[in-house]
Formats: structure tokens, sequence, C-alpha cells
């Protein structure tokens, strides 16, 4: 019988489940979606109950398709940011799951930034405050929770974690755990001044563990044995970097989807002093890998919404007429949700700009997907501005990587050349080594290193960029309400 790992990859719109052999193959794949709502406008939630569903779904849809295969173990990547609260002595969810793109903490952001908080929370967390994060969202939770109820707030992992066991573990890995906003990235713990802060009490956070571990087994899952060890959980966007082997400091991966996150490995920690964020990639016998991070809020996501205002049959056919659009054209900010890195305006909103009487579909069309290059360039010009090291190779992930016209324009933008992968599966496959690696199916990282990969280099071409760039400077100025304030130390 063959064996493989489990390795499930829930995200912001679907959860998959893929199987992955000790030799690093994938054998069988499932997903299901999960559905978000919008109550009001600038609010994004799930439903708890619904995610753990869909998850269940993925992995009933996953074996099917299976050979006979024994389960080594259990791998958990999931969407970051995202938090929900539930009851320890029942399981029952107390809330929403409270999306990454959710703004409803907002006005809880801006009175702490008008309090002078900003430089020191940065300080500790390597983030700065935004409705992103998920401090003020546990904050916005607790306060609507009757009282009598022993309350647990958790990351997706953490909820996740509390399914699979049956309610027997409440943990998270120090991945997810850094993008919390409440833990101390230099000292590895919940900070107590932050969780005063932000008024969270800390025992009602998850047990912070590497994010190769025991996270304790299986019990009570529809389709799995009890006892099945899960051996890992990680942020999406860290296990995608994982999954690339970008071990070396400067390596980077940049993952496509509804937002984008680039991410770059550093050689130690390195507190962000302009527009990014410091986090830490992934942890490993108590040892954290630190790395630059910068998170756009729409990337892909602007993709299908203007095939539809074009008219247009998908997204495939939005970029074969962007790449038909002659030089000049307007800008196009998707700041449909605020702007994240490198601005971090929360009030910004989405525009065209510069558009005239001579202005075509075709350049409608390529000004919303230059925005995903602009963004991902404007990113990677302030990590090479603090970065002690060179950026070195840059992994490109997610659907959108497929499209080629799509990352020759990320390549000509950057100036550097980009590798598009054939990794649909990255986040799965990094969390899926991790757990390899806490099981003992590998040694070492040299030993992930080693697995085949495969990659197609995509080097700078000569293009327009510098002019369409101006004009994105000029748009991303107007879509503030005074212009781009940087994120300063």
């Amino acid at each position: 019988m063959t064996t493989a790992i489990l390795a499930i990859d829930q995200g912001t719109t679907n959860s998959k489940a893929v199987l992955v052999s000790t030799t690093g193959e994938i054998l069988a794949r499932g997903a299901s979606p999960v559905g978000i709502q919008h109550p009001q406008p600038g609010w994004v939630e799930q439903s708890p109950a619904r995610l753990w569903e869909s998850v269940k779904e993925a992995i009933a849809d996953c074996l099917q398709t299976a050979s006979a295969v024994d389960i080594l173990g259990i791998a958990i990547s999931n969407q970051r940011e995202s938090v929900t609260i539930w009851d320890a002595a029942t399981g029952k969810p107390l809330g929403p799951v409270v999306s990454w793109q959710c703004r409803r903490s907002a006005p809880a952001c801006a009175e702490l930034i008008a309090a002078g908080h900003a430089p020191r929370v940065q300080t500790l967390t390597g983030l700065p405050i935004d409705p992103m994060f998920p401090g003020p969202k546990m904050k916005w939770l607790l306060d609507r929770v009757p009282a009598g109820y022993d309350v647990r707030l958790g990351t997706i992992d953490a909820w996740l974690i509390h399914c699979f066991t049956d309610g027997a573990v409440h943990a998270c890995d120090a991945a997810n755990a850094a993008r919390s906003q409440l833990y101390d990235l230099k000292h590895q713990v919940w900070s107590d001044e932050l969780c005063d802060l932000f008024g969270v009490p800390k025992f009602t956070l998850p047990e912070v563990r590497d994010s190769a571990s025991n996270f304790g087994v299986t019990r009570n899952v529809p389709g799995l044995r009890d006892g099945i060890p899960i051996a890992s959980a990680i942020g999406d966007s860290h296990a995608a970097l994982f999954g690339h082997g970008a071990f070396n400091p400067g390596d980077g991966k940049v993952t496509f989807g509804t937002g984008s996150s680039i991410m770059t490995t550093l050689p130690r920690f390195i507190a962000p002093q302009q527009g990014i964020t410091t986090t830490i990639a992934w942890s490993m016998n108590g040892q954290p890998t630190y790395a630059f991070e910068g998170n756009i809020l729409v990337s892909a996501a602007a993709l299908p919404w203007m095939a539809d205002m074009l008219g247009l049959s998908d997204v495939q056919a939005l970029t074969d007429l962007a790449a038909t659009a002659q030089p000049g054209g307007p800008g196009f900010v998707p700041a449909f949700v605020g702007l994240g890195a490198p601005y971090w305006q929360s009030d910004a909103r989405a525009l065209f700009s510069a558009i005239t009487f001579t202005t075509t579909r075709a350049q409608m069309a390529r000004a919303v997907t230059d925005s995903m290059a602009f963004q991902v360039h404007d990113v990677f010009k302030a990590m090479s501005a603090q970065s002690p090291t060179p950026l070195g190779r840059l992994f490109t992930d997610g659907g959108p990587s497929r499209n080629t016209f799509l990352m020759q324009c990320v390549a000509d933008t950057l100036g550097h050349a980009v590798i598009q992968c054939d990794a649909p599966e990255a986040s799965a496959l990094g969390a899926a080594y991790l757990a390899g690696l806490s099981l003992g199916v590998w040694t070492d990282l040299a030993a992930i290193a080693a697995l085949p990969r495969v990659g197609n280099p995509i080097t700078p071409q000569a293009s327009d960029t510098t002019d369409r760039l101006l004009v994105w400077q000029d748009a991303i100025y107007r879509s503030t309400v005074s212009g781009p304030s940087i994120m300063s130390e």
C-alpha cells in the first residue's frame, strides 16, 4: 500500500486536499468551495462550520480518486489573518470567521494609530496597525460573545486543529501567530503588552508550536481513521515559500490569488522600516526563520471583475485583449478594500485615471493586468532598499502564475527574472514537506531542496514599462484621500 501525507490547503474561496507521496509526488487532489459573505460594505466573513465542512468535502473528494493509501500524517496550510471564535466545551462557533479582507476593525485601528501606538506595535510584531491583521478583529469577536462561555480564539489553523482533534488541542503554529499582531516576534511569546493593548485575554489564545510539530491526532473525522498525527501547520504564503525550497537569504516568491503575498527569506530578524512587514516564515526545532513580506489586498480578484465589465467570456479573454494594447493608456488601482503594502492606506479606493477619448478597451484591460505587476514592483522596491542581501531567485505560484503573459509583465516591470512554477499546490506541498520532516520522512532541508521541481524561468524583455509606471504612480496618488503615506519607522 502506498504511504502518503494528506495536506490540507484551506484558502479564502476553496478548501483543497492533496495526497503527497514520500517522494514528493502528488497522488490525488480534491477541492470544495467555502463561500464568502459581505454583510456590510467593507465587511467580509465566512461560516466556521461551513469552512470545516468544506475541508471534509475536499478530503472525501481527494480520497475518492486515490488508490489504496496509508496516510502517515496530516499537514495544514491555511488562509492567514482570518480569525474566529468558539466555545471550548461544545466546539460551537460563537461568531463568524472574520476574513483577512475585512475592514470592520478600521475605526479601532484608527484610534490606536491616533493614540500613538503604531511604532511600538510595529517594533514588537513587525506589522503595521491595519484592519488586515487580527488583533482588533479578535476584540470585535470577543465583545459580541455573551457571558458564560469558555471562549477560544484562533487563526484558521487553530480552528482546523480543534476540529481534527475533536476539541482536544488548542494550538497554532508560530508563522500564524506571527500574523496575529499579538505575538512578540523576537521573544516568540504571546505578548502581555499587546494583549492588553488590543483587549484580548491571553488565556483565550492557542498554544504556539513549531510549524513542523505534533498538533495532536485525528478523532471522529469522517473518512479518516482515528490516531493520524497532525504533523504540521503553517500559513499558506509561508508554506508556498517553503515548498519552493526558498531557504537561502534573498530567495523569494510571489503568490498570486485574490490578493498577493510577496516574501523573501532573511538571514536573521530585521525590523521593517518602510512599507513592508517582518514575519516568521516557519519554525523548526524551536528556531524561527524570518522573512520580509508585502501583502497586496486585491490582485487577481480584479481580473474577473474587469472581464465582466468589458463583456468578455473569462480572464483568458481579458489577458488576450490586454496583450494587444498599444502603448499609453490609463492607470488602474485595484483598491476595492483599501491599499496594502507598501502604502497601507485603508481609505484608498479603486479607480481608473488618465482616460481620454482615445482610450481603447484593450488599454483598459492592460491597465488592470498591469496593476498586478506594478503592486509587486512597489513591494520589491521597498524590500530591496531594506534587505541585507541581494534578492535572488523569485518563484511565482497561484493560479494566475500559469499565465505567461502576466508573468512576463511581472519580470519586465521588476527587471528581474521570475521562475514560473508548475506548482498550483505550492502551499499544500510546503505543508506536506514540513509534516514529512516532523514524521521523519525527510531528514533535513537539504533533502527537501533536492526534491524534483518544475520551473520556467522568464527573463525581462524590453518594454514601455517606465511610461506605464509613471501613469500608475499618478493613479496611486489619486486613489488616496491626500496621497499615499508610506508606513514610517
